[in-house]
C-alpha cells in the first residue's frame, strides 16, 4: 500500500512539473488576412458590379525573428477572404512577410490588376492580433459592354 502511494505521488509530481513547464513556455499567435475581388469593369474602382473571388489562391511568405522562412498557401472563402494563422514560440514569431496573389480560378476574371503584384510588410503585432493586407484585384480579359 505504501509503495502505491509513493508511485501516485511521483505521478502527481510529474504532472505538476509538466504543467509548470508548459506555462513557462511563451507562445505567440499571429494572423494575416485579406480579400480578393474581381473588378468587372477594370476601372480600378470597386462598385456594385464587382464581386469577390471565391477560391483565389494567395501565397504568404514570412521570415521569423530566428531567420526561418515560412511559406503559406491560402484560398479565399465565399466572402473572398483568405486567412493565414500560426502559433509558435515567441522567439520564432513573424518578423516580415510578403503576401501575393497566385491565381484566380474564375475564367472571366484572371488578369491581375495594377498594384496587385504583392505586399511586403513588417509584422510587429503582439500575440493574438492580426494584420489586414490590402485587397488584391483581378480584372476580366474582356470588359463587358455595360461598363
Amino acid at each position: 500500500m505504501e509503495g502505491m502511494k509513493q508511485k501516485m505521488m511521483v505521478v502527481d509530481l510529474m504532472v505538476l512539473l509538466m504543467m509548470l513547464f508548459a506555462l513557462g513556455a511563451s507562445a505567440w499567435t499571429g494572423e494575416i488576412h485579406g480579400r480578393v475581388v474581381c473588378d468587372v469593369c477594370g476601372d480600378s474602382s470597386l462598385g456594385p458590379e464587382d464581386h469577390v473571388l471565391e477560391g483565389a489562391e494567395v501565397a504568404v511568405l514570412c521570415i521569423t525573428k530566428s531567420g526561418e522562412v515560412l511559406n503559406y498557401q491560402a484560398f479565399t472563402d465565399a466572402k473572398g477572404i483568405y486567412t493565414v494563422a500560426e502559433t509558435m514560440p515567441e522567439t520564432d514569431r513573424w518578423d516580415a512577410c510578403l503576401a501575393r496573389p497566385i491565381s484566380s480560378f474564375h475564367d472571366h476574371c484572371t488578369t491581375l490588376g495594377g498594384g496587385s503584384a504583392g505586399v511586403k510588410f513588417s509584422y510587429n503585432h503582439p500575440s493574438g492580433y492580426s494584420h489586414a493586407v490590402r485587397t488584391f484585384v483581378y480584372k476580366p480579359v474582356n470588359v463587358p459592354t455595360y461598363c
